[in-house]
């Protein structure tokens, strides 16, 4: 049996075109490499050399192998993708006239769409600027009584009339911190009022903020207020209460608040005067005086408005020595003579005070008598007196009793009294 190209068996006799074709086609095909050769006719094996070896290529022990490029990361392409709709929306919205509020809509999603993606705010990002600074208006009179005060001030022009502006007040004590106290709304003028703002005694030091959507501005300048409800205390130096004066008007001069206003006023004759302490209270004012006694009140108004008061009490004193008369009895009846009588005579100082230690002459004169006179020297009283007998046989009618003092450096003072002799 023959065998056909690439062995297979054949029953039919090949041509010898056939054969040609076989041996052609035997001679191009590979042979396998697991098919050895055959032994040359000579019988003995032929040596075949080894296939060469291919080269191991060593490894690199750490060494990653490049990656390839990344692309585009996702939030540049969503921004990217987000431009690209926002231009193609702006076009289309500026021919149809409704741009403001397609924009508004689509800054609201975009908005959303990026917030819930990326999840975090950019800090310090503020949509609404801080506003500037208010400013407050001092007071005239930084100092009262009241327990309350009404401040007043204006805010920049460019919150006027904008919602969610209101205007914040702080009140600071001494060695205290600010204390946020009242807050009014920003209203439709630059103008302000803050009624009813509490004070604390003594030192309160007030300052003003805005605050609105992108938060709280600089502190104002400071203005303060001081709270004094104490009356203030007067005091009076000189003339002591209930002294003599023997001047047409008096120096009252004392102690109170300082830049308190003091008056004077003299009961007595309606007159008055004014002046205002100094700064640490001293004062001095002039009263003109009536005869007699003088009822003279003082006032004085500290700066917070409190009053306080006080009463001075003087004599207005004649300036001159001076001595008084009395006779007891001074009314004598001519059927009951002989009859005892008695002079008594006050010497005064030019101040109106008992002046002691004076010589005093008497002198009684009564019709038909011969004139009776006697001395006597003033006690610490300032008193001196003359006892006399009136006889029988006195003319019934007006007689005279006298008194004459002289002191040394006060000159001379005389005084007189009547005595009638009745049937």
């Amino acid at each position: 049996m023959r065998r056909g190209c690439a062995g297979a068996p054949v029953r039919e006799v090949a041509s010898p075109t056939a054969v040609r074709q076989c041996s052609a086609m035997t001679s191009r095909r590979a042979r396998p490499s697991q098919v050895r050769p055959r032994p040359p006719s000579s019988g003995r094996p032929r040596q075949v050399p080894p296939a060469p070896r291919r080269p191991v290529v060593p490894r690199t022990v750490g060494v990653r192998a490049p990656e390839p490029a990344r692309g585009v990361p996702f939030v540049v392409r969503l921004a990217l993708l987000a431009s690209v709709v926002a231009l193609g929306v702006v076009i289309v919205t500026t021919v149809t006239g409704v741009l403001p509020r397609v924009v508004s809509s689509f800054g609201t999603a975009l908005g959303g769409v990026t917030g819930s993606i990326l999840k975090t705010p950019i800090p310090g990002e503020s949509l609404a600027a801080i506003p500037g600074a208010p400013t407050l208006a001092a007071p005239e009179n930084p100092t009262t009584n009241k327990p309350s005060a009404v401040v007043a001030g204006t805010v920049p022009a460019d919150v006027v009339g904008r919602d969610g502006y209101v205007v914040r007040l702080y009140v600071a004590l001494p060695d205290q911190d600010p204390v946020a106290l009242r807050e009014v709304a920003v209203g439709e003028t630059t103008s302000f009022v803050v009624p009813d703002l509490p004070l604390e005694p003594g030192r309160n030091d007030v300052a003003a903020t805005i605050v609105g959507p992108g938060g709280e501005s600089e502190k104002s300048p400071t203005i303060t207020y001081v709270l004094d409800a104490e009356k203030p205390t007067v005091k009076v130096t000189s003339p002591k209460n209930r002294a003599t004066v023997n001047s047409a008007t008096v120096k009252i001069t004392g102690k109170t608040q300082g830049k308190a206003t003091v008056v004077a006023r003299n009961e007595a004759n309606g007159t008055a005067a004014t002046t205002t302490a100094n700064a640490s209270g001293a004062f001095t004012l002039e009263v003109p005086l009536s005869e007699g006694t003088n009822g003279i009140a003082l006032t004085a108004t500290d700066l917070a408005g409190n009053v306080g008061t006080a009463v001075l009490t003087v004599r207005h004193g004649s300036g001159r020595l001076g001595v008084a008369l009395s006779a007891s009895p001074s009314r004598i009846s001519a059927a009951r003579l002989p009859r005892a009588i008695l002079l008594r005579a006050l010497v005064t100082d030019p101040n109106g005070r008992p002046l002691p230690g004076v010589t005093v002459t008497f002198t009684l004169s009564i019709g038909n008598v011969p004139a009776l006179t006697g001395e006597d020297t003033t006690d610490g009283s300032g008193r001196a007196t003359f006892g006399a007998r009136i006889p029988k046989g006195a003319t019934v009618g007006i007689g005279l009793g006298t008194a004459f003092v002289t002191a040394a450096g006060l000159g001379d003072a005389s005084d007189r009294v009547t005595i009638t002799i009745v049937k």
